[in-house]
């Protein structure tokens, strides 16, 4: 009897688990965030200059609500990140996020119509990989989002944009800096990246 009720405690666990990963698919996770990062760009009160901060701001909410920055810097860090302290841990997610954040708002600012089109999705246990294509009228490029499920919905722990993984690109830059200068110099140089990558202020 007991045996039994292990079995169906355990079937009602990964039902359970089942369940809640399923209250949203994968693509549909990346579909809602790119598309309220549009809504953002679209707003003609938005394009304001006097607004262009309060944009960013929002852009950055937007992207970060999808973007699990702690497992993408854990990932830029596969060995250091061992030997950190947690206020250290904490200290680099926050600089990474800043940094990683605003160069994508960036990016995406310099949106002008383009498309998205969602090519699959494939899903193995808590981990999924959305393929997408930017599509305008010179180019296209290719976007693939790796993301991680949890409590029902999906994170992106990294992009593969025309090819390059955006963590194993980070990850090479980082290692070369930490083998060179040290893991201090590598800190003081996201501090510097992070605030050269805000937008001006715009004149009143």
């Amino acid at each position: 009897r007991t045996g039994f009720s292990a079995v169906i405690a355990t079937s009602a666990i990964l039902l359970l688990s089942s369940a809640l990963q399923a209250a949203v698919a994968p693509t549909e996770a990346v579909k809602r965030t790119t598309d309220e990062a549009f809504r953002i760009l679209d707003d003609q009160e938005m394009q304001r200059p006097a607004r262009l901060m309060e944009r960013r701001k929002l852009l950055e909410k937007v992207i970060g609500a999808r973007f699990d920055y702690r497992e993408m810097a854990k990932r830029t860090l596969p060995t250091r990140w061992k030997t950190l302290t947690e206020a250290e841990r904490k200290e680099f997610v926050d600089l990474f996020q800043s940094f990683l954040s605003t160069s994508y708002a960036d990016k995406i600012e310099g949106y002008s119509g383009e498309q998205v089109q969602y090519l699959a999705e494939r899903i193995e246990g808590d981990y999924a990989e959305v393929r997408t294509k930017i599509v305008s009228e010179k180019t296209e490029i290719p976007i693939d989002y790796r993301l991680m499920g949890r409590a029902g919905d999906w994170f992106v722990y990294d992009m593969i944009a025309d090819g390059v993984s955006l963590v194993r690109n980070y990850r090479g830059q980082f290692d070369k800096i930490i083998r060179e200068s040290g893991y201090p110099d590598l800190v003081e140089e996201l501090r510097k990246k992070s605030k050269e990558a805000k937008p001006p202020k715009p004149k009143k």
